[in-house]
């Protein structure tokens, strides 16, 4: 498992390779990080292609969002809209968007996605960005492309606070859950495989499902990304029956997804992190979701990682 500032480092310009254009080869070894230009009328692109033709054409740009991955995807009850530090995120983009457009109006329009189906349904073009808690690992990036990193989290384990579970270890004959088709499944799959654990491993359909499983003692554990644990436990005010344990199973760098193969789309991307990173755009809507009081109410209080500041200097911000 990497530490410190190495690390740190090779995150920054690991979010900086994923969201700069690329020709043909994910390998982001000798790539051109050199941000795009600003967004001028002299170098906005005569023949729009891609995206961005797609959204001039119709007047609408469609997010993707999960409704139960909290700080960075959900609902609220009662609401129909999605809200989140992605889903703000992503709204710097449909800005940038707008800057390339002319200034064209755009409506902002929002369709459900599941982990299951969040990838397919970027490819299809039913979304055109996905903006919840998903990984920019290399085997993904092979189907979709990915901003620059949004967020480090890493797999760990949600058990009741009376079940004497520590660490993966300790589920040897017990029941784990997990989300289908997320990236903590197939780590925890794995690692039961590798190490003859005998856990039994159930799928939910989303993190609801998975929460209340082991809620209602139907598992032992709950395994995803330690952020939306933390979030669980504060939206659910489940302090006093619910912990967080272990150590790091994986390491899971977010990202906002978006078409392959699409260079003015990616340049626009970049360009929109860019401008949100050196006017602390990014600074403060991390500061709103994870160490203020939501506009929901909930609290986390979880500091900016030192592998995300620097992801976040990569990219132009203040200290």
């Amino acid at each position: 498992m990497r530490t410190g500032i190495a690390f740190a480092v090779a995150l920054a310009l690991a979010g900086m390779a994923l969201a700069a254009p690329r020709a043909a080869a994910e390998d982001t070894n000798g790539a051109d990080l050199t941000a795009p230009p600003p967004a001028t009328e002299e170098n906005r692109p005569a023949v729009l292609a891609g995206t961005l033709k797609k959204v001039s054409e119709t007047g609408v740009i469609t997010i993707g969002y999960r409704d139960a991955s909290f700080p960075f995807s959900y609902v609220r009850p009662g609401s129909s809209k999605p809200m989140g530090y992605s889903i703000d995120l992503c709204l710097g983009v449909v800005d940038e968007i707008v800057r390339e457009l002319n200034g064209a109006p755009i409506r902002v329009a929002y369709a459900p996605v599941t982990a299951d189906t969040r990838m397919d349904a970027v490819i299809s073009g039913e979304v055109d960005l996905e903006c919840g808690s998903t990984t920019g690992n290399v085997e993904r990036q092979k189907k979709v492309a990915f901003s620059p990193v949004i967020y480090v989290a890493g797999t760990k384990l949600l058990v009741k606070r009376s079940s004497g579970v520590a660490s993966y270890r300790d589920l040897a004959g017990k029941t784990l859950v997990v989300t289908s088709g997320t990236t903590n499944e197939a780590a925890m799959k794995r690692l039961n495989e590798k190490y003859k654990l005998g856990i039994t491993i159930v799928s939910a359909p989303d993190h609801d499902g998975s929460y209340a499983m082991l809620a209602e003692d139907k598992a032992d554990a709950f395994a995803t990304d330690d952020v939306l644990l933390y979030g669980f436990i504060a939206a659910k005010k489940a302090q006093a029956t619910m912990a967080v344990v272990g150590d790091f199973i994986t390491y899971e760098p977010y990202g906002i997804m978006f078409r392959k193969d699409d260079p003015l789309m990616a340049a626009t991307v970049t360009r929109a992190f860019l401008t949100m990173a050196q006017s602390r755009s990014l600074a403060d809507t991390y500061r709103k979701w994870f160490l203020e009081p939501t506009p929901t109410g909930e609290l986390l209080d979880l500091p900016m990682s030192v592998q995300l500041t620097e992801a976040f200097r990569a990219l132009g911000a203040d200290d």
